[in-house]
């Protein structure tokens, strides 16, 4: 009889481990948006290097502007997953605060960005894959520990942008718009709130193919244009049938 009742105890804590390990597929899509700001390097505004210490002096408020944004993850496996996002953002440049301010260019981009990113998992909520979140008895610490998500990601994505610039610039004839294919890179963290929904903050650095997106490039420009995303997002998980489709409200989940 105590075999059985071992038997029977030991099936239950397979079972349920292995169910929770299933879980995870059972929530592969997520849908996000996203609310930050947009800081822009080009070759209107800034400073010299030799005024200007690792650059820090080119991160100012003055120059920020917004970015907006929203898209659609995949979860391949656990640590890895696949990331569709579009972005419109606005880009700011100005020579009032830079060391060319004698030269007067000030230009304001918009841009939309679409991208096709992948995404490392290197810490990864231990809640995340559960239905009832752990309520023992455990630190602060230890349980915002359990609930954090944190990656790297990577990509190729397009950029199409439109410049508006003062008449100094414009009078220099330049590219006013175009397209340019942009590279993403950077780190984000997620919080799981509840097993449907998480929180999260992302900084990504777009490096491109073009010296054009404020309107503007000179002799003594040496790169291409680069910009960087800073947002808080809203991801929730889209429930999953066995048969790996996404379901929607209203619709059982078999």
């Amino acid at each position: 009889m105590k075999r059985i009742l071992v038997a029977v105890i030991l099936l239950c804590f397979v079972f349920q481990v292995s169910s929770s390990q299933e879980i995870w597929k059972r929530k592969r899509y997520e849908v996000i948006a996203g609310l930050g700001t947009s800081h822009f390097f080009g070759d209107i505004g800034g400073y010299s290097q030799d005024e200007n210490v690792l650059g820090l002096k080119d991160i100012i408020t003055y120059q920020t502007r917004f970015n907006v944004n929203t898209g659609l993850r995949y979860r391949i496996i656990p640590s890895v997953s696949a990331r569709l996002g579009f972005t419109y953002a606005l880009f700011h440049a100005t020579d009032e605060m830079g060391s060319n301010k004698e030269r007067g260019m000030e230009a304001t981009t918009s841009a939309f960005e679409t991208a096709l990113i992948g995404e490392y998992y290197f810490l990864k909520s231990k809640k995340d894959n559960s239905y009832l979140f752990n309520t023992g008895r455990k630190s602060k610490f230890n349980k915002m520990i359990e609930s954090l998500d944190i990656y790297v990601f990577t990509g190729i994505g397009g950029l199409a942008y439109n410049v508006n610039g003062n008449d100094v610039l414009e009078s220099e004839n330049m590219p006013d718009g175009g397209f340019t294919a942009v590279i993403p890179f950077g780190i984000g963290l997620n919080t799981v709130v509840s097993p449907d929904y998480s929180l999260g903050i992302e900084l990504g650095r777009r490096s491109t193919f073009t010296d054009y997106i404020d309107g503007y490039t000179s002799q003594y420009s040496n790169s291409n244009d680069v910009y960087y995303f800073l947002s808080l997002t809203f991801n929730y998980k889209i429930p999953t049938s066995y048969k790996g489709k996404p379901l929607f409200m209203g619709k059982r989940r078999f």
